[in-house]
């Protein structure tokens, strides 16, 4: 395909920015569009895991803490809905209310009853995104819950706790949405740089070592990032 139909396809805007990073060369751009495409698409199945694993390891977690299986369904008026979560912004003079957790579940519902599919807690649990299991390591969420979501890493390393869970986790939780949202992970600024994609799989082999480094081995042989990440780079 010719270089101004691809630029016409894909959007003056998003593939100048290839060609500017490329020295204007046409063939190199497209080269690198393409390498970004597969470096973001090589994620996908290292995520998969994490996210899966992440999200079942803190069920098991809050379903003990609670006693109740259904904690997420339930606990839609309990800590999803405690008091603290609700505050004055002074510099805006505005009451603010932090009811993104039960917002996420309530969501959920809806969208399964209007599908006619009956709601239950597993999949409610499956329909939430990073977003919603990321946020239980926040400062607010989790001091409500005692700490609790933090036995779901089993192998943390000494010193380590939620701040390091958390910075990981939202780096993670970034990158997925730049790839599911098909923006570019190639870039520093105006010039090719893959240092942000490396420390984001670092963040994730982090997590998923400290849920249980066998994770890690399980998953190498779908994991092709390094390997994409290397071939773009000798672009």
């Amino acid at each position: 395909m010719r270089f101004n139909k691809i630029r016409l396809y894909f959007s003056p805007q998003r593939i100048d920015r290839y060609l500017v990073a490329s020295g204007n060369s046409k063939a190199r751009a497209i080269s690198l569009y393409k390498a970004n495409l597969r470096v973001a698409q090589s994620f996908h199945p290292l995520l998969g895991a994490l996210e899966v694993a992440l999200r079942n390891q803190i069920n098991t977690i809050l379903t003990a803490h609670f006693g109740d299986a259904d904690w997420i369904i339930n606990q839609k008026k309990g800590f999803m809905v405690d008091p603290s979560l609700t505050y004055m912004d002074r510099r805006r003079g505005v009451r603010v209310v932090n009811d993104f957790l039960k917002m996420s579940v309530e969501k959920s519902e809806r969208r399964f009853r209007r599908l006619g599919i009956p709601v239950s807690s597993g999949k409610i649990i499956s329909d939430q995104s990073l977003g919603f299991w990321t946020d239980l390591f926040e400062v607010h969420h989790y001091k409500l819950l005692l700490g609790r979501p933090i036995k779901a890493f089993n192998h943390l390393p000494p010193g380590h706790g939620r701040k390091e869970v958390s910075e990981r986790l939202t780096k993670i939780r970034l990158m997925r949405n730049r790839i599911n949202h098909n923006e570019p992970v190639c870039f520093k600024g105006s010039c090719i740089d893959f240092s942000c994609v490396e420390d984001v799989y670092s963040a994730a082999i982090d997590i998923l070592s400290w849920i249980d480094p066998e994770l890690v081995s399980w998953v190498k042989d779908i994991n092709g990032v390094q390997s994409k990440i290397a071939k773009a780079k000798a672009l």
